[in-house]
């Protein structure tokens, strides 16, 4: 260890042994003491005002990071909802029907432009397809299975999301679920619906010009053309097949999915296709798919078609994977 040697004290001086080591310490010596001090006060403001500045940096780059996380979070949220929609529409590169448009464009008559007079049952199947369309895009749902409430046909039908979903007919019937209360089941809003109910308070919830509507829809697309035809004593408004391609893609997937893509378990299948073949069934409308194919190909897809749709509705809706409002609206058709 080193020792400084020390100025001796002059006589009479008060001064102490310790100001010899004041005057070692940095800034503390004579003459300087008081620029130094100055010095070291900028100096310690000047680090102060730097690290301010470092944590309002920091704080605004997180805000920034806060702001983009939430963005990206909705992006997140809106690439799901369109890949969903996607998913349920089939595929994106082709033009995207409701379930209600492709049951028409099935059974409409091509150059004529209208459905078979004798069709009774087209109707209840678009209000039917109104149903599945909804329950498909995650806007209602069947309430809950109790032991009380087993059967598909004796649960109600409850909202799930009020969100509108841009058609016209789907948010209609949308908003009369929502106003409705107690809720009702499948069966009875597939009659309230088309206006077959004898309670004259509920025929509000009819939806009217529904085959006129979605046939607009179709004219819009591109797929449908409107002329006027004269039958004897009154006009009458068609809509003949311009698109013959869309209809055709349409009748190949519907047999396809009976025949080459055969995968004999409803499960398996994609829930659009399994839903549009319960409904063109419902409406009358299936042998239209399958009556352009050869003798034998039309007995094996009529027969596989008749063995799916006599499964049981209350058996399959319990299996995992299974679209239930699919299973409730076969049971409300089989039923009637």
């Amino acid at each position: 260890m080193c020792f400084l040697p020390l100025a001796p004290a002059q006589p009479g001086s008060k001064v102490s042994i310790f100001s010899g080591l004041r005057s070692l310490i940095p800034g503390k010596a004579e003459g300087k003491g008081g620029v130094d001090e100055a010095s070291q006060k900028r100096r310690s403001e000047s680090q102060l005002w730097e690290r301010m500045t470092t944590l309002i940096h920091r704080g605004r780059r997180a805000d920034v990071g806060k702001n983009a996380d939430k963005r990206l979070e909705g992006e997140d949220d809106d690439s799901k909802d369109r890949n969903l929609d996607e998913e349920e529409s089939g595929d994106s590169k082709d033009i995207r029907l409701t379930l209600m448009e492709e049951v028409l464009l099935l059974g409409l008559k091509d150059k004529e432009g209208y459905t078979s007079f004798w069709n009774d049952c087209i109707s209840s199947g678009l209000r039917g397809g109104i149903l599945i369309e909804l329950a498909l895009r995650g806007r209602i749902q069947l309430e809950s299975l109790t032991m009380r409430k087993k059967r598909l046909l004796d649960r109600k039908v409850l909202l799930k999301s009020d969100t509108p979903t841009g058609d016209v007919l789907l948010d209609e019937t949308l908003k009369h679920i929502k106003a409705t209360e107690p809720a009702e089941t499948v069966q009875s809003w597939i009659e309230l619906l088309t206006g077959e109910t004898w309670n004259p308070f509920k025929l509000q919830y009819q939806l009217r010009n529904v085959r006129e509507r979605i046939a607009k829809n179709l004219v819009e697309k591109g797929i449908l053309t409107t002329e006027k035809q004269n039958f004897l004593l009154f006009d009458m408004t068609t809509h003949p097949v311009t698109n013959t391609t869309e209809k055709q893609r349409l009748l190949k997937k519907l047999q396809e999915s009976v025949l080459d893509r055969w995968v004999n378990d409803p499960h398996r299948m994609d829930r659009r296709t399994l839903a549009l073949l319960v409904l063109a069934h419902s409406s009358d409308v299936l042998e239209n798919v399958f009556t352009p194919l050869a003798d034998d190909k039309y007995d094996t897809a009529m027969n596989r078609s008749k063995d799916l749709l006599d499964l049981d509705p209350d058996v399959e809706a319990t299996k995992a994977s299974a679209t239930e409002m699919i299973w409730a609206v076969l049971a409300a058709f089989n039923k009637a």
